[in-house]
């Protein structure tokens, strides 16, 4: 049995869930809504305030299957309710961010400004400094996992981290293995 797949599923106040014969689940929430296409082979009941996500037979597709269910089903209640957030850092001389309405505008040592416009659902935000000392920060939100993270990528794309210096972007939670530079003649 799918240590994942057989943990249910709770569904806090607020939360309405759809499900039709073919899977397709619905699930609005105090953010927004989601809709997705889950496999049809699997069983997706609800009762009461939980979820529950069974699966047909022991064949190797539906064990396959199961665990992926359930992790989907609860990313949705998860983002309908709470939202999911990366958070990414600019670190360099002169790497700069700041929105302009809805876009995101990176200084990160081209000759340009790169503008980023956010797909429907995406939002970034820009937190003051604490200190000069402190890296920017961009944080990519949203209630759809999936996209925040292609998003989030997307961004740390454009300029990743060299492992000399550290400059580029990176995730917060990201550790950058730093190399040693040339090293100096020795006699």
């Amino acid at each position: 049995m799918s240590r994942i797949g057989k943990q249910p599923i709770p569904l806090p106040k607020g939360v309405e869930v759809k499900i039709t014969e073919s899977n397709f689940v619905t699930i609005k929430g105090p953010k927004g809504s989601l809709e997705d296409q889950l496999p049809e082979d699997m069983i997706i009941t609800q009762e009461d305030s939980t979820l529950l996500v069974q699966r047909p037979s022991d064949q190797r597709k539906h064990r396959e299957l199961h665990g992926l269910t359930r992790s989907l089903l609860a990313n949705m209640v998860t983002g309908v309710t709470d939202g999911f957030r990366r958070v990414l850092e600019l670190n360099g001389v002169g790497y700069r961010a700041r929105r302009e309405g809805n876009s995101l505008v990176l200084q990160i040592g081209f000759s340009h400004p790169v503008n980023i416009d956010p797909p429907e659902g995406i939002t970034f935000e820009v937190p003051e400094r604490r200190s000069a000392n402190d890296p920017q920060q961009v944080i990519v939100s949203g209630i759809h996992k999936q996209m925040v993270g292609e998003q989030a990528a997307k961004i740390r794309q454009l300029r990743r981290p060299e492992p000399y210096k550290g400059y580029g972007i990176k995730y917060q939670e990201e550790h950058i293995r730093r190399k040693a530079g040339k090293a100096g003649k020795t006699k």
